[in-house]
């Protein structure tokens, strides 16, 4: 048995092909835009002022014993880095992020660094690995704050650059490089 197509055959399968790419292509766009107003929905500068409401305010236990209070910290560059003893690449870029602070200190870089984690390890890590800047234990909370900052998967390390405006200019969800902090030195 032998069939042939006919050429109305032929405009129908093309017909049918175009929809579905006309369809796909819609779905992408869609899909683009809704990404889109979610970044922007999750944006602090989208909505201006500080990068999350009552930031200033909060405060955590220092592991060395004392406070620390983000309020110490408004008005400056700040690196807010959320990380945990338990994650091998938090651990590794600390010292980047050491010499980061060190270098840019006297330009007006602060870095604080929460730790994700038991008070127990983040001692026991600290005193065989010496810090420069401020040390705060969020624990379980840093992950809500982390996802408050766009840090919508809750992973490990997760930084945040805050300029002077007290609005969220970068974030970096995974291990910091030094083209990174580079770029976010500067901020203005």
């Amino acid at each position: 048995m032998n069939q042939s197509i006919e050429p109305a055959d032929l405009d129908v399968l093309a017909s049918r092909q175009q929809r579905q790419r006309r369809a796909m292509v819609g779905v992408a766009v869609a899909a683009g835009l809704g990404g889109l107003g979610l970044a922007h929905w999750w944006n602090p500068r989208a909505s201006g002022g500080e990068p999350v409401p009552g930031f200033w305010g909060l405060q955590w236990d220092a592991p060395s014993g004392g406070v620390v209070r983000a309020q110490a910290f408004q008005g400056q560059f700040l690196l807010l880095n959320f990380w945990a003893t338990w994650c091998p690449p938090c651990i590794e870029e600390l010292p980047l992020i050491n010499a980061f602070y060190r270098e840019n200190k006297a330009n007006g870089w602060q870095v604080l660094a929460l730790a994700v984690d038991r008070l127990e390890p983040v001692k026991t890590f600290l005193s065989h690995n010496a810090l420069d800047f401020a040390v705060g234990m969020a624990g379980t909370g840093g992950s809500d704050l982390g996802q408050r900052l766009g840090n919508l998967t809750g992973g490990l390390p997760f930084s945040v650059a805050i300029g002077r405006d007290g609005q969220v200019a970068q974030r970096k969800l995974g291990r910091l490089s030094a083209q990174d902090l580079d770029g976010w030195r500067r901020l203005e």
